[in-house]
Formats: C-alpha cells, sequence, structure tokens
C-alpha cells in the first residue's frame, strides 16, 4: 500500500512553536557550523526556544511554514525591508529547512509563498541576505533568480563576516 504525504505551506500557529524551534537549531547548527563561531552559534540557537517562537507567533511576525504530513519541517518569517538603502519593500529575514528535507524542493516552495504573501500585502520587491561564507544559501538565492547587490558585515563574537543582499524587483 502506498502511502502520500501531503505538503501544506501555511501561517504558522502557537502549537508550532516547538516544532519550529527545532527546525531552527537543526538548521542553523547544520548551516553555521564552522562558519559562525562556536560559542555564538549555540548563544543565538539557545536564545530561539519554543517560549521565544511563541511570543513570536503571537506578536503576529509574519511567519510561514512547510509541514509534510503533519510535521513542521522549515520556516520563514518575513515582513518590511530593513535595509533603508535598498528600494525593495519586502524581506524574507529568514528561510531554513531542516538539513534531511532539503534538496527535495521545499526551500523553493517556501520561498515562492513567502514571496506570495509579501506581494499580496502591497510590499513590492524583495531582499534577502545571507552570509557570504554559506554557499548552500548563496546557491539558492542564485538559482531562485536573485541578484547580489549589496554586502553588508554582521559581527559575531568580534568576528566580522561579510553578509551578500540578493534582490528581486
Amino acid at each position: 500500500m502506498k502511502t502520500t504525504l501531503t505538503i501544506d505551506i501555511r501561517r504558522a500557529e502557537e502549537k508550532d512553536a516547538s516544532a519550529i524551534a527545532d527546525v531552527h537549531t537543526e538548521a542553523w547548527l547544520g548551516a553555521y557550523s564552522g562558519i559562525i563561531p562556536h560559542r555564538a552559534l549555540n548563544k543565538m540557537v539557545g536564545r530561539r526556544g519554543r517560549t521565544w517562537w511563541e511570543n513570536a507567533i503571537r506578536r503576529a511576525s509574519a511567519i510561514l511554514v512547510v509541514e509534510v504530513g503533519d510535521a513542521v519541517v522549515g520556516y520563514a518569517t518575513l515582513g518590511r525591508n530593513r535595509a533603508r538603502e535598498l528600494p525593495h519593500q519586502g524581506e524574507i529575514y529568514e528561510l531554513y529547512i531542516r538539513p534531511e528535507y532539503q534538496g527535495i524542493g521545499l526551500g523553493s516552495r517556501l520561498f515562492a509563498a513567502a514571496r506570495d504573501r509579501l506581494a499580496r500585502h502591497g510590499l513590492k520587491g524583495l531582499v534577502v541576505w545571507a552570509l557570504e561564507d554559506n554557499g548552500t544559501a548563496l546557491s539558492f538565492y542564485h538559482g531562485a533568480g536573485g541578484r547580489d547587490v549589496a554586502e553588508g558585515v554582521e559581527v559575531f563574537d568580534h568576528r566580522a563576516l561579510k553578509k551578500v543582499a540578493f534582490v528581486w524587483d
């Protein structure tokens, strides 16, 4: 007998907070180990537990989740662009998929849903920032048609890391 898994992208609810915290931990450790200094990375991951995510969802932050079956395997946070020097109005702040679910198109589907939600809220254009040393993210955003137009710096435990802004008009 075949089993069919459904894939659903929807707005996060408070009951998703624990699952989002788990995705955040796994995805960040997978993406940034060896890039962000160990102590800083563990501190950042440790701050974003279930309670942090419950509060973020309650504050009506725009958070989308991707569900496979009944398991949350990814999330995106989005809203207004924070970089005043760029004319694009929308921004995807974070987009992460559990490592074992990467490479099968879920990130692309979540990215498309996040772009659609920003556009439906009247935000024209999109910005996404990625650390320059995160080759997987750079490949993903280039592959999604993003143009890298600006650079910035993010500091972690006194270590400056370059970040790249990708834009879509």
